[in-house]
Protein backbone atom coordinates (compact mmCIF):
# COMPACT_ATOMS: atom_id res chain seq x y z
CA UNK A 1 0.00 0.00 0.00
CA UNK A 2 1.43 3.40 -0.99
CA UNK A 3 0.70 6.45 1.15
CA UNK A 4 2.02 9.87 0.18
CA UNK A 5 3.94 11.72 2.84
CA UNK A 6 1.54 14.67 2.78
CA UNK A 7 -1.58 12.58 3.31
CA UNK A 8 -3.32 12.87 6.66
CA UNK A 9 -4.80 9.50 7.50
CA UNK A 10 -6.14 7.43 10.34
CA UNK A 11 -5.47 3.73 10.87
CA UNK A 12 -7.72 1.39 12.80
CA UNK A 13 -6.31 -2.11 13.31
CA UNK A 14 -8.34 -5.21 14.06
CA UNK A 15 -6.55 -8.57 14.00
CA UNK A 16 -5.29 -8.92 10.41
CA UNK A 17 -7.27 -5.93 9.07
CA UNK A 18 -5.79 -2.43 8.98
CA UNK A 19 -8.10 0.33 7.77
CA UNK A 20 -6.53 3.43 6.25
CA UNK A 21 -8.76 6.49 5.90
CA UNK A 22 -8.18 8.46 2.72
CA UNK A 23 -9.96 11.84 3.07
CA UNK A 24 -12.42 12.92 0.36
CA UNK A 25 -11.98 15.91 -1.91
CA UNK A 26 -12.63 19.32 -0.41
CA UNK A 27 -15.81 20.66 -2.01
CA UNK A 28 -18.89 22.75 -1.37
CA UNK A 29 -20.57 19.63 0.01
CA UNK A 30 -18.23 19.19 2.99
CA UNK A 31 -17.70 22.92 3.54
CA UNK A 32 -19.76 23.73 6.63
CA UNK A 33 -19.68 27.48 6.00
CA UNK A 34 -21.19 26.98 2.56
CA UNK A 35 -23.75 24.51 3.92
CA UNK A 36 -24.91 27.12 6.44
CA UNK A 37 -24.64 30.34 4.43
CA UNK A 38 -24.44 29.33 0.78
CA UNK A 39 -27.23 29.57 -1.74
CA UNK A 40 -29.21 27.12 -3.83
CA UNK A 41 -29.96 23.45 -3.53
CA UNK A 42 -27.08 20.96 -3.99
CA UNK A 43 -28.87 19.38 -6.94
CA UNK A 44 -32.39 18.71 -8.23
CA UNK A 45 -35.11 18.25 -5.60
CA UNK A 46 -38.30 19.12 -7.44
CA UNK A 47 -38.37 16.71 -10.38
CA UNK A 48 -37.42 13.16 -11.31
CA UNK A 49 -36.48 14.30 -14.79
CA UNK A 50 -32.91 15.30 -15.59
CA UNK A 51 -32.27 16.75 -19.07
CA UNK A 52 -30.14 14.42 -21.21
CA UNK A 53 -27.39 17.01 -21.54
CA UNK A 54 -27.18 17.24 -17.73
CA UNK A 55 -27.65 13.55 -16.93
CA UNK A 56 -25.17 12.51 -14.29
CA UNK A 57 -25.77 15.50 -12.05
CA UNK A 58 -27.14 14.96 -8.55
CA UNK A 59 -30.91 14.50 -8.58
CA UNK A 60 -32.25 13.53 -5.16
CA UNK A 61 -35.61 12.49 -6.65
CA UNK A 62 -34.12 10.13 -9.24
CA UNK A 63 -30.37 9.59 -9.20
CA UNK A 64 -28.47 8.84 -12.41
CA UNK A 65 -27.93 5.17 -13.16
CA UNK A 66 -26.61 2.92 -15.92
CA UNK A 67 -28.53 3.42 -19.14
CA UNK A 68 -27.72 2.95 -22.86
CA UNK A 69 -27.23 6.63 -23.74
CA UNK A 70 -24.23 7.14 -21.46
CA UNK A 71 -22.90 3.59 -21.12
CA UNK A 72 -19.36 3.08 -22.40
CA UNK A 73 -18.69 -0.33 -23.92
CA UNK A 74 -15.23 -1.85 -23.82
CA UNK A 75 -13.22 -3.36 -26.65
CA UNK A 76 -13.81 -6.88 -27.90
CA UNK A 77 -10.77 -8.15 -26.03
CA UNK A 78 -12.83 -7.92 -22.82
CA UNK A 79 -15.72 -10.22 -21.94
CA UNK A 80 -18.33 -9.19 -19.39
CA UNK A 81 -18.67 -12.21 -17.08
CA UNK A 82 -20.77 -11.00 -14.16
CA UNK A 83 -22.67 -7.96 -12.87
CA UNK A 84 -23.76 -7.13 -9.33
CA UNK A 85 -26.00 -4.11 -8.76
CA UNK A 86 -26.85 -2.57 -5.42
CA UNK A 87 -29.35 0.26 -5.42
CA UNK A 88 -31.41 2.40 -3.11
CA UNK A 89 -35.20 2.43 -3.33
CA UNK A 90 -37.01 4.90 -5.59
CA UNK A 91 -39.37 7.72 -4.59
CA UNK A 92 -41.56 7.16 -1.55
CA UNK A 93 -43.60 8.89 1.07
CA UNK A 94 -41.66 10.11 4.12
CA UNK A 95 -41.28 7.81 7.09
CA UNK A 96 -43.96 8.24 9.75
CA UNK A 97 -41.25 9.32 12.20
CA UNK A 98 -40.41 12.18 9.82
CA UNK A 99 -43.91 13.66 9.61
CA UNK A 100 -45.21 16.54 11.71
CA UNK A 101 -47.95 15.98 14.30
CA UNK A 102 -50.35 17.50 11.76
CA UNK A 103 -49.36 18.19 8.17
CA UNK A 104 -50.53 21.17 6.15
CA UNK A 105 -50.75 19.25 2.86
CA UNK A 106 -52.61 16.10 1.86
CA UNK A 107 -51.13 12.84 0.59
CA UNK A 108 -53.33 10.18 -0.98
CA UNK A 109 -52.36 6.66 -2.03
CA UNK A 110 -55.80 5.47 -3.10
CA UNK A 111 -55.37 2.30 -5.15
CA UNK A 112 -51.59 2.43 -4.77
CA UNK A 113 -50.99 0.47 -1.58
CA UNK A 114 -48.38 -2.27 -1.11
CA UNK A 115 -49.32 -5.86 -1.95
CA UNK A 116 -49.25 -8.69 0.61
CA UNK A 117 -50.08 -12.38 0.62
CA UNK A 118 -48.66 -15.89 0.60
CA UNK A 119 -48.33 -18.23 -2.39
CA UNK A 120 -47.46 -21.93 -2.58
CA UNK A 121 -45.90 -23.77 -5.52
CA UNK A 122 -48.79 -26.19 -5.92
CA UNK A 123 -52.32 -26.81 -4.76
CA UNK A 124 -55.06 -24.29 -4.09
CA UNK A 125 -52.56 -21.85 -2.60
CA UNK A 126 -50.77 -21.49 -5.94
CA UNK A 127 -53.54 -19.19 -7.22
CA UNK A 128 -54.26 -16.60 -4.58
CA UNK A 129 -55.98 -13.23 -4.45
CA UNK A 130 -53.54 -10.37 -4.03
CA UNK A 131 -54.24 -8.14 -1.04
CA UNK A 132 -53.47 -4.45 -1.28
CA UNK A 133 -53.09 -2.38 1.88
CA UNK A 134 -54.91 0.93 2.20
CA UNK A 135 -54.23 2.85 5.40
CA UNK A 136 -57.19 3.92 7.47
CA UNK A 137 -57.98 5.45 10.86
CA UNK A 138 -61.02 5.35 13.12
CA UNK A 139 -61.74 8.17 15.56
CA UNK A 140 -63.22 5.68 18.04
CA UNK A 141 -59.65 4.48 18.68
CA UNK A 142 -58.44 6.91 21.40
CA UNK A 143 -54.82 6.62 20.31
CA UNK A 144 -55.63 8.04 16.89
CA UNK A 145 -55.52 11.61 18.14
CA UNK A 146 -52.71 10.91 20.62
CA UNK A 147 -50.14 10.18 17.91
CA UNK A 148 -51.39 12.94 15.62
CA UNK A 149 -53.19 12.75 12.30
CA UNK A 150 -50.00 13.46 10.35
CA UNK A 151 -51.26 13.68 6.77
CA UNK A 152 -54.95 13.98 7.60
CA UNK A 153 -57.11 11.16 6.24
CA UNK A 154 -54.24 9.69 4.20
CA UNK A 155 -54.58 6.23 2.66
CA UNK A 156 -50.76 5.86 2.53
CA UNK A 157 -48.46 3.73 4.56
CA UNK A 158 -45.53 5.82 5.80
CA UNK A 159 -43.27 4.88 4.20
CA UNK A 160 -44.37 3.30 0.94
CA UNK A 161 -43.15 3.53 -2.63
CA UNK A 162 -45.42 5.89 -4.55
CA UNK A 163 -46.78 5.52 -8.06
CA UNK A 164 -43.98 7.73 -9.37
CA UNK A 165 -41.43 5.70 -7.42
CA UNK A 166 -42.74 2.43 -8.83
CA UNK A 167 -42.63 3.81 -12.36
CA UNK A 168 -39.07 4.98 -11.72
CA UNK A 169 -38.13 1.45 -10.62
CA UNK A 170 -39.66 -0.02 -13.79
CA UNK A 171 -37.69 2.44 -15.94
CA UNK A 172 -34.55 1.62 -13.97
CA UNK A 173 -35.06 -2.08 -14.71
CA UNK A 174 -35.68 -1.37 -18.39
CA UNK A 175 -32.46 0.65 -18.62
CA UNK A 176 -30.46 -2.13 -16.96
CA UNK A 177 -32.02 -4.64 -19.34
CA UNK A 178 -31.06 -2.60 -22.39
CA UNK A 179 -27.46 -2.43 -21.21
CA UNK A 180 -26.87 -5.91 -19.80
CA UNK A 181 -29.38 -8.42 -21.25
CA UNK A 182 -27.56 -9.09 -24.52
CA UNK A 183 -24.11 -8.69 -22.97
CA UNK A 184 -24.83 -11.38 -20.38
CA UNK A 185 -27.26 -13.49 -22.37
CA UNK A 186 -30.22 -12.83 -20.05
CA UNK A 187 -33.66 -13.85 -21.28
CA UNK A 188 -36.85 -11.84 -20.88
CA UNK A 189 -37.91 -14.16 -18.06
CA UNK A 190 -36.40 -14.34 -14.60
CA UNK A 191 -34.09 -17.37 -14.34
CA UNK A 192 -32.99 -18.05 -10.73
CA UNK A 193 -30.08 -20.20 -11.95
CA UNK A 194 -28.51 -17.13 -13.56
CA UNK A 195 -30.02 -14.19 -11.69
CA UNK A 196 -30.68 -13.39 -8.06
CA UNK A 197 -32.72 -10.55 -6.59
CA UNK A 198 -32.22 -9.70 -2.95
CA UNK A 199 -34.19 -7.43 -0.63
CA UNK A 200 -33.99 -6.40 3.02
CA UNK A 201 -36.61 -6.80 5.73
CA UNK A 202 -37.78 -3.25 5.02
CA UNK A 203 -40.88 -3.82 2.87
CA UNK A 204 -40.18 -0.83 0.61
CA UNK A 205 -37.26 -2.75 -0.89
CA UNK A 206 -39.67 -5.46 -2.07
CA UNK A 207 -41.98 -2.78 -3.44
CA UNK A 208 -39.11 -1.46 -5.55
CA UNK A 209 -38.07 -4.97 -6.58
CA UNK A 210 -41.54 -5.56 -8.03
CA UNK A 211 -41.00 -2.67 -10.43
CA UNK A 212 -37.33 -3.36 -11.15
CA UNK A 213 -38.02 -7.01 -12.04
CA UNK A 214 -40.90 -5.96 -14.29
CA UNK A 215 -38.56 -3.73 -16.28
CA UNK A 216 -35.60 -6.12 -16.24
CA UNK A 217 -37.57 -9.28 -17.06
CA UNK A 218 -40.78 -8.09 -18.76
CA UNK A 219 -42.34 -11.54 -19.21
CA UNK A 220 -42.02 -12.49 -15.53
CA UNK A 221 -45.08 -12.34 -13.29
CA UNK A 222 -43.64 -14.11 -10.23
CA UNK A 223 -40.08 -14.14 -8.92
CA UNK A 224 -38.45 -15.23 -5.69
CA UNK A 225 -36.40 -12.62 -3.85
CA UNK A 226 -33.72 -13.65 -1.38
CA UNK A 227 -33.91 -12.21 2.13
CA UNK A 228 -31.69 -12.83 5.16
CA UNK A 229 -33.06 -13.00 8.74
CA UNK A 230 -33.66 -9.61 10.28
CA UNK A 231 -31.23 -10.32 13.12
CA UNK A 232 -28.14 -10.52 10.90
CA UNK A 233 -29.08 -9.25 7.45
CA UNK A 234 -25.85 -7.98 5.87
CA UNK A 235 -27.59 -5.91 3.19
CA UNK A 236 -29.59 -3.60 5.45
CA UNK A 237 -27.30 -4.08 7.54
CA UNK A 238 -28.84 -5.48 10.72
CA UNK A 239 -26.12 -7.63 12.28
CA UNK A 240 -24.83 -6.68 15.71
CA UNK A 241 -21.58 -4.71 15.67
CA UNK A 242 -21.04 -2.84 18.96
CA UNK A 243 -17.60 -1.59 17.91
CA UNK A 244 -19.03 0.10 14.82
CA UNK A 245 -21.69 1.78 16.93
CA UNK A 246 -19.10 3.03 19.41
CA UNK A 247 -16.87 4.39 16.63
CA UNK A 248 -19.73 6.39 15.13
CA UNK A 249 -20.83 7.63 18.55
CA UNK A 250 -17.30 8.78 19.28
CA UNK A 251 -17.08 11.03 16.21
CA UNK A 252 -20.61 12.42 16.61
CA UNK A 253 -21.57 12.76 20.27
CA UNK A 254 -18.33 11.58 21.87
CA UNK A 255 -14.84 12.87 22.55
CA UNK A 256 -13.97 13.22 18.86
CA UNK A 257 -17.30 14.69 17.80
CA UNK A 258 -16.32 18.37 17.91
CA UNK A 259 -17.07 18.94 14.22
CA UNK A 260 -20.49 17.29 14.51
CA UNK A 261 -21.41 19.15 17.66
CA UNK A 262 -20.22 22.44 16.17
CA UNK A 263 -22.45 22.06 13.13
CA UNK A 264 -25.49 21.45 15.36
CA UNK A 265 -24.65 24.52 17.44
CA UNK A 266 -24.20 26.74 14.38
CA UNK A 267 -27.43 25.36 12.88
CA UNK A 268 -29.63 26.35 15.83
CA UNK A 269 -31.08 29.37 13.95
CA UNK A 270 -32.03 27.03 11.09
CA UNK A 271 -33.75 24.66 13.51
CA UNK A 272 -35.58 27.58 15.13
CA UNK A 273 -37.11 28.60 11.79
CA UNK A 274 -38.14 25.03 11.02
CA UNK A 275 -39.59 24.41 14.48
CA UNK A 276 -41.82 27.50 14.19
CA UNK A 277 -43.47 25.83 11.21
CA UNK A 278 -43.53 22.21 12.35
CA UNK A 279 -44.39 22.76 15.99
CA UNK A 280 -41.58 20.43 17.05
CA UNK A 281 -40.21 21.35 20.48
CA UNK A 282 -36.50 22.10 20.83
CA UNK A 283 -36.05 19.42 23.49
CA UNK A 284 -38.01 16.73 21.64
CA UNK A 285 -37.02 13.13 22.21
CA UNK A 286 -37.70 11.93 18.68
CA UNK A 287 -34.39 12.93 17.11
CA UNK A 288 -35.45 16.07 15.21
CA UNK A 289 -32.43 18.02 16.47
CA UNK A 290 -29.64 15.44 16.47
CA UNK A 291 -29.31 15.69 12.67
CA UNK A 292 -31.29 17.11 9.75
CA UNK A 293 -32.52 13.67 8.69
CA UNK A 294 -36.16 14.21 9.76
CA UNK A 295 -36.61 17.64 8.21
CA UNK A 296 -34.68 16.65 5.07
CA UNK A 297 -36.85 13.59 4.45
CA UNK A 298 -40.08 15.43 5.21
CA UNK A 299 -39.47 18.26 2.75
CA UNK A 300 -37.62 16.42 -0.01
CA UNK A 301 -40.34 13.75 -0.25
CA UNK A 302 -42.93 16.49 -0.69
CA UNK A 303 -40.97 18.42 -3.28
CA UNK A 304 -40.10 15.32 -5.30
CA UNK A 305 -43.84 14.67 -5.63
CA UNK A 306 -44.76 18.22 -6.60
CA UNK A 307 -46.20 19.12 -3.21
CA UNK A 308 -45.71 22.45 -1.51
CA UNK A 309 -43.28 23.01 1.33
CA UNK A 310 -44.94 22.83 4.77
CA UNK A 311 -46.75 25.65 6.54
CA UNK A 312 -47.78 26.02 10.16
CA UNK A 313 -51.31 24.58 10.49
CA UNK A 314 -52.36 27.38 12.89
CA UNK A 315 -50.63 30.32 11.21
CA UNK A 316 -50.87 29.40 7.54
CA UNK A 317 -48.77 32.37 6.43
CA UNK A 318 -45.78 30.92 8.31
CA UNK A 319 -44.17 28.50 5.83
CA UNK A 320 -40.82 26.96 5.01
CA UNK A 321 -39.27 29.00 2.21
CA UNK A 322 -37.35 27.44 -0.65
CA UNK A 323 -34.17 29.09 0.63
CA UNK A 324 -34.67 27.47 4.03
CA UNK A 325 -35.35 24.08 2.44
CA UNK A 326 -32.19 24.45 0.32
CA UNK A 327 -30.20 25.12 3.50
CA UNK A 328 -31.56 21.90 4.99
CA UNK A 329 -30.56 20.01 1.84
CA UNK A 330 -27.03 21.44 1.95
CA UNK A 331 -26.70 20.59 5.64
CA UNK A 332 -28.01 17.07 5.06
CA UNK A 333 -25.38 16.48 2.42
CA UNK A 334 -22.70 17.90 4.73
CA UNK A 335 -23.82 15.46 7.39
CA UNK A 336 -23.56 12.46 5.11
CA UNK A 337 -20.12 13.50 3.89
CA UNK A 338 -18.96 13.87 7.49
CA UNK A 339 -20.53 10.64 8.75
CA UNK A 340 -19.31 8.40 5.93
CA UNK A 341 -16.18 10.09 4.57
CA UNK A 342 -14.77 13.12 6.41
CA UNK A 343 -14.58 11.78 9.96
CA UNK A 344 -11.19 10.02 10.32
CA UNK A 345 -12.80 6.85 11.69
CA UNK A 346 -15.59 6.79 9.09
CA UNK A 347 -13.74 4.23 6.96
CA UNK A 348 -13.29 1.97 9.99
CA UNK A 349 -16.98 2.38 10.78
CA UNK A 350 -17.99 1.45 7.21
CA UNK A 351 -15.62 -1.54 7.16
CA UNK A 352 -17.19 -2.97 10.31
CA UNK A 353 -20.79 -1.93 9.69
CA UNK A 354 -20.89 -3.12 6.04
CA UNK A 355 -18.07 -5.64 6.01
CA UNK A 356 -20.33 -8.70 5.95
CA UNK A 357 -21.96 -7.59 2.70
CA UNK A 358 -18.60 -6.74 1.13
CA UNK A 359 -17.29 -10.20 2.01
CA UNK A 360 -20.33 -11.69 0.26
CA UNK A 361 -19.56 -9.57 -2.82
CA UNK A 362 -15.95 -10.79 -2.76
CA UNK A 363 -17.22 -14.38 -2.55
CA UNK A 364 -19.51 -13.87 -5.54
CA UNK A 365 -16.67 -12.51 -7.67
CA UNK A 366 -14.28 -15.28 -6.70
CA UNK A 367 -16.91 -17.96 -7.28
CA UNK A 368 -17.42 -16.65 -10.80
CA UNK A 369 -13.68 -16.70 -11.48
CA UNK A 370 -13.14 -20.24 -10.18
CA UNK A 371 -16.17 -21.56 -12.05
CA UNK A 372 -18.22 -22.59 -9.01
CA UNK A 373 -21.02 -20.14 -9.81
CA UNK A 374 -23.18 -19.86 -12.93
CA UNK A 375 -24.64 -16.56 -11.81
CA UNK A 376 -24.61 -13.75 -14.35
CA UNK A 377 -26.39 -10.99 -12.48
CA UNK A 378 -27.36 -10.13 -8.90
CA UNK A 379 -29.46 -7.10 -7.95
CA UNK A 380 -30.08 -5.69 -4.47
CA UNK A 381 -31.79 -2.84 -2.69
CA UNK A 382 -29.36 -1.81 0.02
CA UNK A 383 -27.30 0.67 2.02
CA UNK A 384 -25.42 2.79 -0.50
CA UNK A 385 -23.85 5.31 1.91
CA UNK A 386 -21.96 2.64 3.83
CA UNK A 387 -20.64 1.07 0.64
CA UNK A 388 -19.51 4.48 -0.64
CA UNK A 389 -17.77 4.99 2.69
CA UNK A 390 -16.10 1.59 2.42
CA UNK A 391 -14.85 2.26 -1.11
CA UNK A 392 -13.89 5.80 0.02
CA UNK A 393 -15.54 7.64 -2.85
CA UNK A 394 -13.77 10.92 -3.65
CA UNK A 395 -16.90 13.09 -3.36
CA UNK A 396 -19.64 12.05 -0.97
CA UNK A 397 -23.26 13.18 -1.15
CA UNK A 398 -26.38 11.82 0.50
CA UNK A 399 -27.37 9.00 -1.91
CA UNK A 400 -30.71 9.95 -3.40
CA UNK A 401 -33.67 7.96 -4.66
CA UNK A 402 -32.66 5.09 -6.97
CA UNK A 403 -28.93 5.51 -6.28
CA UNK A 404 -26.98 2.64 -7.81
CA UNK A 405 -23.50 1.09 -7.60
CA UNK A 406 -22.64 -1.50 -10.25
CA UNK A 407 -19.78 -4.01 -10.06
CA UNK A 408 -18.81 -5.35 -13.51
CA UNK A 409 -16.44 -8.33 -13.72
CA UNK A 410 -14.54 -8.65 -17.01
CA UNK A 411 -12.16 -11.31 -18.30
CA UNK A 412 -9.38 -10.95 -20.85
CA UNK A 413 -7.01 -13.29 -22.69
CA UNK A 414 -9.26 -16.34 -22.47
CA UNK A 415 -10.09 -15.79 -18.81
CA UNK A 416 -6.47 -15.57 -17.72
CA UNK A 417 -6.93 -12.02 -16.38
CA UNK A 418 -9.88 -10.47 -14.55
CA UNK A 419 -10.77 -6.82 -14.03
CA UNK A 420 -13.38 -4.84 -12.12
CA UNK A 421 -15.21 -1.72 -13.21
CA UNK A 422 -17.35 -0.04 -10.56
CA UNK A 423 -19.98 2.40 -11.81
CA UNK A 424 -21.47 5.10 -9.57
CA UNK A 425 -24.18 7.18 -11.19
CA UNK A 426 -23.51 5.30 -14.42
CA UNK A 427 -19.81 6.26 -14.63
CA UNK A 428 -16.57 4.78 -13.20
CA UNK A 429 -16.32 5.63 -9.51
CA UNK A 430 -13.62 8.05 -8.41
CA UNK A 431 -12.10 7.13 -5.05
CA UNK A 432 -9.54 8.73 -2.76
CA UNK A 433 -7.73 5.41 -2.34
CA UNK A 434 -4.55 4.38 -4.20
CA UNK A 435 -6.89 2.49 -6.58
CA UNK A 436 -8.02 5.87 -7.93
CA UNK A 437 -10.80 5.56 -10.49
CA UNK A 438 -12.35 2.09 -10.35
CA UNK A 439 -12.14 1.59 -14.09
CA UNK A 440 -10.75 -1.82 -15.10
CA UNK A 441 -8.88 -2.36 -11.86
CA UNK A 442 -7.30 -5.83 -11.62
CA UNK A 443 -9.60 -8.02 -9.55
CA UNK A 444 -6.69 -8.96 -7.27
CA UNK A 445 -6.23 -5.27 -6.43
CA UNK A 446 -9.82 -4.87 -5.26
CA UNK A 447 -9.66 -8.15 -3.33
CA UNK A 448 -6.47 -6.99 -1.62
CA UNK A 449 -8.20 -3.74 -0.62
CA UNK A 450 -11.11 -5.71 0.86
CA UNK A 451 -8.71 -7.96 2.76
CA UNK A 452 -6.83 -4.96 4.13
CA UNK A 453 -10.03 -3.26 5.27
CA UNK A 454 -11.86 -6.28 6.69
CA UNK A 455 -9.67 -9.36 6.88
CA UNK A 456 -11.57 -12.62 7.13
CA UNK A 457 -15.10 -13.19 8.33
CA UNK A 458 -13.66 -14.26 11.66
CA UNK A 459 -11.65 -11.04 11.82
CA UNK A 460 -14.78 -9.02 11.14
CA UNK A 461 -16.79 -10.80 13.83
CA UNK A 462 -13.98 -10.35 16.35
CA UNK A 463 -13.56 -6.70 15.38
CA UNK A 464 -17.26 -5.97 15.80
CA UNK A 465 -17.20 -7.36 19.31
CA UNK A 466 -13.88 -5.87 20.37
CA UNK A 467 -13.93 -3.64 23.49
Amino acid sequence: MFITASLIFAVYACTSAAVVHYPPNASATNNLTFALTGTGAPGIYTSSDTPNEEYGMYNWCNMPHVRPREYKSLGREYTLEYVEVIQRHHKRTPYASNTFFKESVSWSCDGEGPMYGVRTQRGRGSEITQVQWQASTNPVNPWTSAVGPGFVGSSCQFPQITREGLEGAITHGQDLRQVYAFRLGLSSRFDPTKVQIRVTNNVITSQVASGLIRGLFPFTTNAAALIQPSTFDSLEPAYSCPKASSLKADYTTGANGQAWQEHLELAKPVYAQLDRVSGVELGDGAGWHVSFDHYYDNMSAKQCHGKSLPCNVNVTSKCVSQDLANTVYRLGNWEYSYLYRDAPNSASYAALRYGAWVLELKGHLQAKVNGSSQMKYIAHDGSIALLLGFLQVADMDWPGMGSEIVFELYSKDNQSHYYIRVLWGGQPMKTSTPMGVLDMVPLDTLVAYVDEMIGTGSDLYTGCNAP
